[in-house]
């Protein structure tokens, strides 16, 4: 991707890691001109935000802070992951699952 690529959808992609509405947000602002460095980091905030709702579901059962912590981490690790390799205008997959999410929401 070119440079001018990756500062137009710069702050889409920073944004789509804030979970839940900062998703909605970016896929707003990505709607007209679709913008693929945007597009890519769309579509890991989206399953990142997936898997959080997710794993908080099943693990809200437990109602343990040593089952509850874990998650959190996991999640956030993956968040401040997700904000830096948009901020330096990287397109890396997040660890684990990534590539999944790639696959997964390839019309977006």
């Amino acid at each position: 991707m070119d440079k001018q690529t990756i500062e137009e959808g710069k702050s889409a992609a920073i944004t789509s890691y804030i979970l839940i509405i900062g998703v909605l947000i970016a896929l707003s602002m990505n709607s007209e001109n679709k913008n693929k460095f945007a597009s890519f980091h769309i579509r890991q905030g989206l399953g990142l935000t997936l898997t959080f709702i997710t794993l908080g579901i099943s693990i809200s059962y437990f109602e343990s802070i040593m089952v509850a912590a874990p998650m959190w981490i996991f999640i956030s690790v993956l968040t401040i992951y997700g904000i830096f390799t948009a901020a330096k205008g990287e397109t890396v997959p997040l660890p684990l699952l990534g590539k999944w999410y790639q696959k997964w929401f390839s019309t977006i």
